[in-house]
């Protein structure tokens, strides 16, 4: 039985490590160059704008729009290293058609946009997240 525990042991401590070289995105053969637009830019603010108005009217049948962004700040700036898609974490608090202001979680990530080309956003009103893409409470579009 100690032989076996043995075995086991060394079989375990030299199995290869699972480490690996971290490779910045900007180094790689198709490189990324982390170029992305700031959260409070105007550019990714309608680009949030007008993505959720289309989503409510076409699959929710819904006329909210996205009327003012209040306190639009950085939460993370590609928290899980330099060698994944450069990503920027943002939130915020939007005025909806509704007279309500709510919680946005939202992204702004590299060449994700139509076929791969460009940044491209993606988002989630707290409270408004109807097919619970992102629940509970848009924490799952944050870092």
């Amino acid at each position: 039985m100690k032989w076996l525990a043995a075995f086991i042991s060394c079989m375990l401590l030299s199995a290869p490590a699972l480490a690996r070289e971290i490779t910045p995105a900007e180094r790689r053969e198709e490189p990324f160059d982390a170029m992305l637009p700031a959260c409070a830019d105007p550019s990714v603010l309608q680009s949030i704008s007008s993505r959720f108005a289309k989503k409510e009217g076409r699959f929710w049948n819904s006329d909210l729009r996205l009327v003012g962004f209040e306190r639009v700040q950085e939460v993370a700036w590609r928290p899980w290293g330099l060698d994944y898609i450069p990503r920027r974490f943002c939130t915020g608090t939007v005025i909806v058609s509704d007279g309500y202001k709510r919680r946005i979680n939202f992204s702004i990530r590299e060449d994700l946009g139509f076929i791969g080309i460009g940044w491209n956003t993606e988002a989630c009103v707290d409270g408004l997240d109807r097919d619970y893409a992102f629940a509970p409470h848009c924490k799952q579009a944050a870092p």
